[in-house]
C-alpha cells in the first residue's frame, strides 16, 4: 500500500465509529468443541477426540453484529430463533455486543440454528449443523418488514446475511430492500443461492468464487472471467456492484461502468475461514453506513478479512490489530503504542480511574532530532502518561507542502512508540488537532516556548475543564526544516 493508502485507511478506520448498520438475516450460535487426537476408534476407522476446551458465540447474522460492534460501528440484529435453550444463549450473546434481543423474533416450532464444529490438531475434522431450514411463517415474515421498516429509521445502511435458514426468503427481500431505499440507506447482501435476482436494487453483494460461478453459470479461473462472471450478475440481477472474495487470490470488486479492481489477499496465514465472509459484508456495509466510497471499503475488508482467517473459530478483528494492520505492509512494524482513537479515550478513562495525570503534545514529527527529543522529555517529567498525535501523511503535505512529510506516519509513529518518554500515539487527518483535544480534554498540553498562550491549538479548551498549558523550552539548533535545507543545499 502507498503511503496515501495508508492514510485513508486509517481515516476511514477512525470514521467506523458510531455508523448505524442494521443486520437482517440468519441468526445462529457457532460452537467450537477443541480437542486433540492421540488414538484411532477401535470401534471403527475414526479418530478419537479428547475434548479440552469447548466456546460458542454468535454466528450467521449474528457474526456480522460482532464484526460491527468489534469494529465500533453501532450494529442492531434483526432475525429469528426458536423457544429453546439455544435461543436464550443467542440473546444473551447479543445482549454482551450492546445489541437489543428484541429485534429476535420467536417463531413457535422453530430450532434455533447451530452450526458445531469440532476442531483438534489445528485441523477441522467435523461439522454437525442443528436447524429448521424451511422458510418463515407469514405472520412471523410481517412481523420481520415491520420492524425492519422501523429500525431502517434510524440506520445508515442495511446488511442482509443469507445463510438460506428461510429468513431472507423472495417474499421478504423485495421488501427490504425497498425499505432501505426509501430511509436512503445502501444495501449489503452476503448471498446465497443461485438465484440473485432476488436481491435486486442490492447495491453490493459479495459472493466467494464457489457462489460467484454458481450464481453465473460461467468460468472463474482468471481475473477476466472472475470480472466476466461478476459483470453478468450486475446485468442479469439488476446489482449496483459485486466484490468477489477469492480466498488466497484477494479480491475483485466490479461496479457497474467503472474498471474491475482486483486486491491481492492481505493475510500473511490463514487458520480457519469460518465467518471470513459474515465480516467482508459487516466492513464494507459499515464503511458505506460512514459515507465512504466503495473502493476504499472494499480496501479495507480486504485487510481486516486477512487479519480474522489468521485467527482460529469465527473471530472478529479489533481496531487496534487493523492499525497495526495498514502500517504494517511498509516493511516498519507497527508500533504497539500506536492506537485509534476510540482506544486511546479507553485508555485514558483508565488512567484517570488510576488517578494519572494525562498530558497531551502533537506534531508532524518529521525526521525525530533532539529538539523534539527535548519537548516530548519535559512534557511526560510534568504528567504521567503523555500522548503524541501525529499529523497523518496527508495533514503534512497540506501543511508543509507536497514534498513533505520524508518519513511515512508508519516510520515517524514507530519512531516515537520507541522513545520512553512516549505512553500512546495517535494519528490525526485534520490539519489542528483542536478536534482530537476536545474530545480527549487532557490535564496538560504542551507546545514549545516559540509558541504564546493564544497561539496554542486547543489551549482555551483545556483551560477550561480545568487543565493546564505548558509551553516547554526549545533546544536552539534544531528543526527539520533546517536539516532538509542542509541536505539540498
Amino acid at each position: 500500500m502507498t503511503d496515501a493508502t495508508h492514510s485513508n485507511l486509517a481515516a476511514l478506520l477512525a470514521q467506523l465509529a458510531g455508523a448505524r448498520v442494521l443486520v437482517v438475516g440468519d441468526v445462529m450460535l457457532d460452537r467450537f468443541v477443541y480437542g486433540a487426537v492421540d488414538r484411532v476408534s477401535p470401534e471403527a476407522p475414526i479418530p478419537v477426540v479428547r475434548v479440552l476446551r469447548e466456546t460458542a458465540m454468535l454466528g450467521g447474522a449474528g457474526n456480522g453484529l460482532r464484526n460491527l460492534t468489534a469494529l465500533g460501528a453501532a450494529g442492531q440484529l434483526l432475525g429469528l430463533i426458536g423457544d429453546d435453550a439455544t435461543g436464550a444463549e443467542v440473546k444473551a450473546l447479543v445482549e454482551a455486543e450492546g445489541g437489543a434481543p428484541a429485534g429476535l423474533l420467536v417463531e413457535p416450532g422453530r430450532r434455533t440454528s447451530i452450526k458445531e464444529r469440532v476442531v483438534a490438531n489445528a485441523q477441522q475434522l467435523l461439522r454437525v449443523d442443528r436447524e429448521t431450514p424451511h422458510q418463515a411463517s407469514e405472520v412471523t415474515r410481517q412481523a420481520l418488514l415491520a420492524a425492519a421498516e422501523a429500525a431502517l429509521r434510524d440506520s445508515d445502511a442495511l446488511l442482509l446475511s443469507d445463510y438460506g435458514k428461510g429468513v431472507l426468503t423472495p417474499d421478504t427481500l423485495p421488501g427490504l430492500i425497498e425499505g432501505a431505499k426509501r430511509a436512503g440507506c445502501p444495501v449489503v447482501v452476503d448471498p446465497k443461492g443461485r438465484d440473485y435476482g432476488a436481491y435486486g436494487g442490492a447495491d453490493l453483494v459479495t459472493p466467494n468464487r464457489r457462489e460467484l460461478q454458481e450464481a453465473s453459470g460461467l468460468p472463474i479461473d482468471s481475473d477476466a472471467e472472475i470480472e466476466t462472471a461478476c459483470r453478468a450478475l450486475i446485468e442479469t440481477a439488476g446489482l449496483g456492484a459485486v466484490l468477489a472474495t477469492r480466498s488466497e487470490a484477494g479480491m475483485t470488486l466490479v461496479k457497474a461502468g467503472a474498471e474491475a479492481r482486483h486486491l491481492p489477499a492481505r493475510a500473511r496465514e490463514v487458520y480457519d475461514v469460518s465467518g471470513a465472509g459474515d465480516t467482508v459484508a459487516a466492513v464494507v456495509a459499515a464503511c458505506l453506513a460512514s459515507g465512504a466510497p466503495l473502493a476504499d471499503a472494499a480496501e479495507l475488508a480486504n485487510l481486516v478479512a486477512g487479519i480474522v482467517v489468521g485467527k482460529t473459530g469465527t473471530a472478529v478483528a479489533l481496531p487496534g490489530e487493523v492499525l497495526d494492520a495498514i502500517h504494517g505492509h511498509d516493511g516498519v512494524g507497527p508500533s504497539p503504542k500506536l492506537v485509534t482513537r476510540a482506544a486511546l479515550q479507553e485508555h485514558i478513562a483508565e488512567w484517570r480511574r488510576a488517578g494519572l495525570k494525562v498530558g497531551f503534545t502533537n506534531g508532524c514529527f518529521d525526521l525525530l532530532h533532539p529538539g523534539h527529543v527535548s519537548l516530548l522529555r519535559q512534557a511526560r517529567a510534568a504528567c504521567d502518561r503523555l500522548v503524541v498525535a501525529l499529523n497523518s501523511d496527508e495533514s503534512v503535505r497540506r501543511l508543509k507542502g507536497a514534498r513533505r512529510p520524508v518519513q511515512g506516519e508508519a516510520a515517524r509513529a514507530a519512531v516515537l512508540g520507541s522513545l520512553a518518554d512516549v505512553d500512546r500515539v495517535v494519528i490525526f487527518e485534520e490539519d489542528t488537532p483542536l478536534a482530537l483535544i476536545e474530545a480527549l480534554r487532557p490535564d496538560l498540553l504542551v507546545k514549545g516556548a516559540d509558541y504564546s498562550l493564544d497561539q496554542v491549538v486547543g489551549a482555551e479548551a483545556v483551560q477550561a475543564a480545568g487543565g493546564r498549558v505548558l509551553l516547554a523550552e526549545i533546544a536552539p539548533g534544531h528543526s527539520t526544516t533546517g536539516t532538509l535545507r542542509k541536505l539540498t543545499g
